[in-house]
C-alpha cells in the first residue's frame, strides 16, 4: 500500500471507496424498495382474492383460516395446477416478476449508469492531473539540464513520485554547485590572467627600455653596469611577482594541504627573516625579536614562515631610516599571538579596511615597487590554517600585524 502515500493517489483512491460505499448503501436500499413494492404486489392479490370470495358468499372465518392455514393438501395442489399456477407456469412467475421488479431494475441500471459515470469523470480528472503533473517535472528537469534553477521540484512526501522528485532535486543541486563552480574557476582565471598582464607590464616595459639602452651603450661599461643591475632588479620583481600570484592561485584554488606540526616559533620567525635582516642593516633599520625561545605552535611551518616573512617585508617597505620593527609572541592558555610591529608611516584610516585586498596599494604609500600582494597572501595563509590575521595603526605612529592562532 506505498502507493497510497502520494496525496494524489490517496485522494483517488479514498474518492474511489466512498463511491464504493455508496454503491453498496444504494443497493441496500434498492434491495428494501423492491420488498415493499413486492409486498405491496401480494397485498394486492390478497385483497382482491378475498374481495372476490366475499361477494361469492364465502364466510370471513373461513377466508381468515385460509390465509393463516400453512398445510397443503393433495387437492390444492391439482387446483393450483388447474388453473396454472405452479411453478413450471413462467408466464405467471414473469408477470409477478414484471410487476415487483422492473421499477427496481430500472433504478438500479439507471444508479449504475451514473455511479460509472462519476467514477470515469474522477478518473478522468485523477489522470489528467497526474498528466499535467509529469509535464511541469518534464519542463522543470529540462530547465536544470539548460542551466536554470529557479523554480524546483515538489519537496516533501513519502510517495514513489515524491522520492523520485527528492533524487532529482539533489542531482539538480549537484549540477548547480558544479556550474557554479566551475563558473567560479572561470571567473578566478580570467581575474588571474588579468591580474599578471597588467602586473607584468611595468617590468616588462623597463625590460624592454633597458635592453635598448644597453645595445645603444655597449662601449661604455659604466652603463652597461648600471642598467644590468637594473634589469637584473626587474626580473627578481617579475620572478617575486610570479611567485606570489602562484602561491595565491594554489590557495584561492585549495590545491595546499597545510602539514602541520609542532614547531618553535623562534626558529621560524628566524628563518623567516633571514635575508631581511641584511635589507634592514642596509636601510638602517632594525629588527628585533621577543618571546620565550621554547614556545611552540601546532602550524606548517613553511607557510608560516611565508606569512611572517611577508608581515617584515611590509613593515620594512614602511618604516624610515632609523626605524625599528618587532617581532613579539606570546602564548595563553587559548590563544597563540605573534605581533609584528613598526613605528613607520602607519596606515591611513581610509585604507584600513582595504590593506588586505589583492594587489591593493594606498595611494600615500611611499612602497612604489611593491604589487599588493604580500598581505593579502599572508591572510589566506593564516586563514587557511585557522588563525587570524588582524592589524591596528595610527597615522604617524606605525602598525602592528597581529596572527591569532587557538592553541590545540
Amino acid at each position: 500500500m506505498e502507493f497510497l502515500y502520494e496525496k494524489r493517489v490517496r485522494n483517488f483512491f479514498l474518492c474511489f471507496v466512498a463511491l464504493c460505499v455508496f454503491q453498496v448503501c444504494f443497493m441496500g436500499l434498492s434491495g428494501l424498495f423492491q420488498a415493499q413494492v413486492l409486498r405491496r404486489a401480494l397485498m394486492e392479490r390478497e385483497l382482491g382474492a378475498a374481495s372476490y370470495l366475499l361477494d361469492r358468499g364465502v364466510p370471513s372465518t373461513v377466508l381468515a383460516s385460509a390465509w393463516n392455514h400453512r398445510e397443503g393438501t393433495e387437492a390444492g395442489r391439482a387446483l393450483l395446477e388447474k388453473i396454472g399456477h405452479t411453478e413450471q407456469n413462467r408466464n405467471y412467475i414473469m408477470l409477478l416478476a414484471e410487476e415487483t421488479s422492473v421499477p427496481v431494475l430500472r433504478l438500479m441500471a439507471a444508479e449504475g449508469i451514473l455511479f460509472s459515470a462519476i467514477l470515469l469523470l474522477c478518473l478522468g480528472i485523477f489522470l489528467r492531473g497526474q498528466e499535467r503533473m509529469y509535464e511541469k517535472a518534464e519542463k522543470i528537469i529540462a530547465e536544470y539540464a539548460e542551466g536554470r534553477f529557479d523554480t524546483h521540484l515538489w519537496k516533501g512526501g513519502a510517495g514513489a513520485f515524491c522520492r523520485l522528485s527528492g533524487q532529482v532535486e539533489q542531482l539538480a543541486l549537484s549540477l548547480q554547485a558544479k556550474g557554479e563552480a566551475e563558473r567560479k574557476a572561470k571567473k578566478f582565471l580570467q581575474d588571474m590572467i588579468s591580474d599578471i598582464s597588467h602586473q607584468l607590464k611595468t617590468p616588462l616595459a623597463a625590460l624592454d627600455m633597458y635592453m635598448e639602452i644597453l645595445s645603444g651603450e655597449a662601449e661604455n661599461p659604466e652603463t652597461v653596469r648600471t642598467f644590468s643591475q637594473k634589469s637584473l632588479a626587474s626580473l627578481e620583481r617579475m620572478e617575486q611577482l610570479i611567485q606570489a600570484l602562484l602561491k595565491m592561485a594554489r590557495l584561492d584554488t585549495g590545491n595546499i594541504v597545510f602539514e602541520k606540526k609542532k614547531c618553535f616559533i623562534s626558529e621560524i620567525t628566524m628563518q623567516a627573516a633571514g635575508e631581511l635582516f641584511e635589507r634592514a642593516r642596509r636601510e638602517q633599520k632594525e629588527i628585533i625579536m621577543e618571546g620565550l625561545p621554547d614556545a611552540c605552535l601546532y602550524c606548517d611551518p613553511e607557510w608560516t614562515g611565508e606569512a611572517v616573512g611577508n608581515l617584515i617585508k611590509n613593515a620594512l617597505d614602511h618604516t624610515k631610516a632609523g626605524g625599528t620593527i618587532k617581532i613579539a609572541w606570546e602564548r595563553s592558555p587559548a590563544i597563540f599571538r605573534l605581533t609584528v610591529t613598526d613605528n613607520g608611516c602607519g596606515i591611513a584610516p581610509e585604507d584600513i579596511y582595504h590593506i588586505f585586498k589583492r594587489f591593493y596599494r594606498s595611494r600615500s604609500s611611499s612602497d612604489r615597487q611593491g604589487a599588493g600582494l604580500g598581505l593579502s597572501l599572508a591572510k589566506a595563509i593564516v586563514e587557511g590554517q585557522g588563525g587570524t590575521l588582524s592589524v591596528e595603526s595610527s597615522p604617524g605612529e606605525g602598525s602592528a600585524f597581529r596572527i591569532s592562532f587557538p592553541v590545540s
